[in-house]
């Protein structure tokens, strides 16, 4: 199986700080443009705390919707103060469409409970959600549950977890995943930019990686070159490169990537939810560097940019 880049989608919002659905087409069209074989929708990026039920469950429906299963399109769903709820919740976003939906392991137990807790709790969500397929995301918020390669052979062993989006940012650990869910149909997804050709070259199916809302067009060209012999010395320093911008593109997030979009031509508002201030000066500046690096690689590596023309 090919490998994938599924970016964690940016929610746009209008100035009034409203679900801006002309811009979301926008930016859906661009990732599919930039060559994404899937979306991530109402996940951290996505500010999905900061938005209601009701805006969630709006927010994923119009993206499968303007997708139109040109790719599959996976959204978070554990929401609800009881596992009941949860359940609940879960079965909605999976009635938008969406492929899988995704549970953050950080809902199903308390930072002080024990794995016992979280697979008991696991157990009891698959009971009430019948067929439903689902999918692991060990979210940074309420706080970052990295699951053990046991816990995680127990769940894909109820055959219902088919996608995990990992972010323990170990390379010794994510092969020991890997090595758990060999030959089952989970796919595997490194959240982690600088991990991303040890953690390919190990078998996971893709990435999916805040750094597809700065530059995607490059997490697809090294997505699909990680394994080709003719490519390894680019996509050696591609991942360094990458490694030395990772840490900066993190800063002031999600605002700087609604920022290097508009360094890149796409009109989305400078608005968010969760993240109140513009980027300052300096941090406009850095963005405004990594920005013309960008571009170098664009050039060295003979990609086609995806700019707004394309997609408007």
């Amino acid at each position: 199986m090919s490998k994938r880049f599924v970016p964690v989608m940016i929610t746009p919002f209008t100035h009034e700080a409203r679900l801006d659905f002309d811009m979301l087409k926008v930016l859906i069209d661009y990732y599919i443009a930039a060559g994404v074989k899937g979306l991530f929708a109402n996940c951290l990026s996505s500010e999905m705390y900061s938005i209601t039920n009701e805006e969630r469950l709006a927010l994923t429906r119009a993206v499968v919707e303007h997708v139109n299963g040109r790719v599959p399109v996976v959204a978070t769903g554990s929401f609800g103060r009881t596992i009941e709820d949860k359940a609940e919740f879960v079965k909605k976003i999976y009635d938008t469409g969406v492929e899988s939906v995704v549970l953050i392991t950080g809902h199903y137990a308390a930072i002080d409970e024990g794995d016992d807790v979280l697979l008991k709790n696991f157990d009891k969500t698959l009971s009430l959600t019948g067929n439903v397929p689902l999918g692991l995301y060990e979210c940074p918020s309420p706080y970052k549950r990295v699951i053990t390669p046991e816990v995680l052979k127990t769940l894909v062993s109820t055959g219902r977890m088919l996608y995990h989006k990992d972010t323990c940012c170990d390379e010794a650990l994510v092969k020991a995943k890997l090595d758990a869910i060999k030959g089952t149909a989970m796919q595997f997804f490194d959240a982690h930019t600088p991990n991303a050709v040890s953690s390919l070259k190990a078998g996971a199916a893709g990435m999916s990686s805040i750094s597809g809302n700065f530059y995607p067009e490059i997490l697809v060209w090294l997505v699909n070159h990680v394994e080709d012999p003719a490519k390894q010395e680019e996509v050696d320093w591609l991942q360094e490169e990458l490694r030395k911008v990772d840490p900066l593109i993190h800063i002031a997030y999600p605002m700087s990537a609604k920022y290097f979009m508009h360094l890149r031509g796409l009109p989305i508002h400078l608005v968010s939810r969760n993240y109140t201030f513009d980027p300052t000066p300096e941090q406009k500046k850095v963005l405004e560097e990594i920005h013309d690096t960008f571009n170098s690689w664009i050039e060295r590596l003979g990609i086609r940019e995806i700019q707004y023309k394309d997609v408007a």
